[in-house]
């Protein structure tokens, strides 16, 4: 769950240091749009209207959140839309790797508030609000966060649910739900105290102050801040994911579920877990292809299989 800066509070910097205890100086502008891929075709692109999707590389599926006008703020309709496109390229044999972006200003600035504000105990806890954000945390394939400018509340925790961060310098992190009289909803306080620690995820759930992508990457939250530069963030993820599409798929996925497996058991369970996995691989055609490759000095053909 998640709070959103409305334009209007851009626009009044005391209402924005009430949030967050912190004066920022923020220059409004018209909200810079990430570089124009090319777009999937009709058949594979249903008509979305809070994402865009595109296929900058052949392997590589690009999400871009799509509403300017409330700063990517978070709905029911978006989630829904964005955990399908999700799951047709989990689908997808073409795709690798997926990339998650919003724009230059907002990654996403929060779950809508206007959504939220009137609904009742009994409506969202029999109806399990909020509890499809996680549906995107079972996908098996890699997804990439480039975020850019404001990522608070569910914004932060959209980026936390991915499997890498890249921030731009101008990314700014937070959860400051605690200023709407609520708390996190969308697994940020449990995802900041394993990323973070107990100490940090206090401090950042119980002021609501927004943080810097310096500090998260500091922190080691994030995998690094990219360059300057207006969409350099969502390049390099392009990149990224562009490479490990490269990779063998199932080898890929695997790497990917017993890294996540670290965060569920011991180290020990960990271990052995690692292990049979790791075992199992060597049932697939692309460990045959991947270890010949190797001996014979030339690239992997790798046939996902």
């Amino acid at each position: 769950m998640a709070h959103y800066i409305s334009r209007a509070s851009l626009q009044n910097p005391l209402r924005l240091s009430n949030l967050t205890h912190t004066r920022w100086t923020i220059t409004l502008a018209r909200p810079a749009a990430v570089p124009q891929y090319r777009k999937m075709s009709s058949a594979a692109n249903p008509n979305y209207e809070y994402i865009i999707t595109s296929r900058p590389e052949p392997n590589v599926l690009l999400i871009q959140l799509n509403r300017p006008k409330a700063l990517n703020a978070l709905c029911s309709p978006l989630f829904k839309e964005l955990n399908q496109a999700l799951k047709d390229a989990d689908r997808d044999d073409s795709v690798g790797a997926m990339v998650l972006t919003g724009s230059e200003k907002a990654f996403a600035a929060g779950a809508d508030i206007k959504e939220m504000k009137d609904k009742q105990f009994a409506d969202v806890y029999k109806n399990r609000f909020l509890g499809d954000w996680a549906d995107m945390t079972k996908i098996g394939k890699p997804i990439i966060a480039a975020v850019s400018g404001y990522a608070l509340g569910g914004g932060c925790e959209l980026a936390l649910m991915c499997d890498i961060i890249l921030a731009s310098p101008t990314a700014k992190f937070g959860q400051p739900e605690i200023n709407l009289g609520v708390i996190p909803g969308g697994g940020g306080s449990q995802r900041l105290a394993q990323l973070i620690g107990k100490s940090r995820a206090m401090e950042v759930v119980l002021t609501g102050r927004m943080f810097t992508a310096q500090e998260a990457d500091k922190w080691g939250m994030i995998s690094r801040v990219v360059g300057e530069g207006e969409g350099q963030v969502v390049k390099d993820a392009i990149a990224m994911a562009k490479e490990i599409s490269e990779k063998s798929q199932i080898a890929v996925q695997a790497a990917k579920e017993v890294v996540n497996e670290a965060y569920e058991t011991t180290l020990t369970e960990g271990l052995k877990y690692e292990r049979r996995i790791f075992h199992g691989l060597f049932a697939t055609n692309d460990q045959k292809e991947g270890m010949a490759a190797f001996a014979e000095k030339r690239k992997a053909n790798f046939t996902h299989s």
